[in-house]
């Protein structure tokens, strides 16, 4: 029996925040609003939203020994996720800095900070995590190395689920584990590159599935997901909310599905529930704060 239904391995970021009336072009200043600082890190919020839809979850990461790294532990204890595999110090807390249009739709630059310090070496010392772990889900805010180490280190009867955010070309090693690889239109481009030959979401996760993963997620935003392994392609409606800020709604998605997925439930059903979450989350303000319990996924 495992003790935990989601393993994340990845980033943990204090969000900086600015409300801008738009966000600025090459050159230009723009005035915001006020500065609101959150806890984030695709990495973490994948671990608070698991957490608060009720799947018992640890979270293996790097953060700096000040005040932004406590916040962030105390938001993820809060949430109830096992911090024993938060590794503290090597380098400040990563940050994000963050603008926010008033159409909720943000843009977004991170300095890495202790995140980069997430080396090998801390996988392999943590794997009694591993094999504690039904479902691993991991992204690409810590160094791409380390998550090809996290694939070394998986039990036979985990499942592996990642994010490519922020994208980059990925080994055969680390594609093949995937079970779902999950991508938005950029990322599925970016990784696909000249073999992205098609306009069509459909053929990007026909492709996807090509380059070796076991199944592959294509979110559309408000038009839904896609999911595709070897039985063809099936589209997941989305569910229409009024958005107010869309960060960390990938990584809610992400986590919901990859806990539904390791409680038994079929691509498509896993996807559908993971939209419901992503759309429960724009609804509110900030990344981890916005996460929903399953009662109000429910509810929605």
């Amino acid at each position: 029996m495992c003790d935990y239904d989601v393993l994340v391995v990845g980033s943990a970021n204090a969000d900086l925040v600015i409300d801008v009336e738009r966000r600025p072009a090459a050159g230009e200043t723009v005035l915001g609003g006020d500065l609101a600082v959150h806890p984030g890190g695709k990495g973490a919020n994948q671990a608070v939203a698991a957490a608060r839809l009720g799947a018992t979850t640890a979270l293996l990461a790097r953060v700096g020994d000040d005040g932004h790294g406590r916040l962030l532990l105390d938001s993820l204890r809060s949430a109830g996720v096992d911090t024993a595999g938060v590794l503290v110090g090597g380098a400040p807390t990563g940050v994000a800095l963050i603008t926010v249009d008033p159409e909720g739709d943000n843009s977004i630059v991170v300095s890495p900070g202790a995140n980069a310090r997430l080396t090998p070496v801390d996988i392999r010392a943590a794997g009694s995590l591993f094999h504690a772990s039904r479902v691993v889900s991991a992204q690409l805010e810590i160094p791409l190395e380390t998550v090809v180490e996290v694939v070394r280190n998986l039990s036979p009867d985990s499942r592996f689920v990642l994010n490519p955010s922020p994208p980059r070309p990925l080994p055969w090693e680390v594609l093949a584990a995937c079970d779902p690889l999950i991508v938005n239109e950029h990322e599925a481009r970016v990784i696909l590159g000249d073999t992205c030959v098609s306009e069509e979401p459909e053929d990007w996760a026909k492709l996807l599935l090509a380059k070796g993963p076991r199944s592959v997620v294509v979110t559309l935003g408000a038009e839904g997901a896609l999911v595709c392994d070897s039985s063809g392609v099936t589209r997941v409606a989305s569910v229409k909310v009024d958005a107010v800020d869309t960060t960390g709604a990938g990584d809610a998605f992400t986590a919901a599905l990859g806990w539904k997925l390791g409680a038994g439930a079929s691509p498509a059903e896993a996807a559908g529930y993971a939209a419901r979450v992503g759309a429960a989350a724009v609804t509110k303000r900030g990344a981890q704060e916005s996460y929903p319990t399953a009662e109000e996924v429910d509810a929605l």
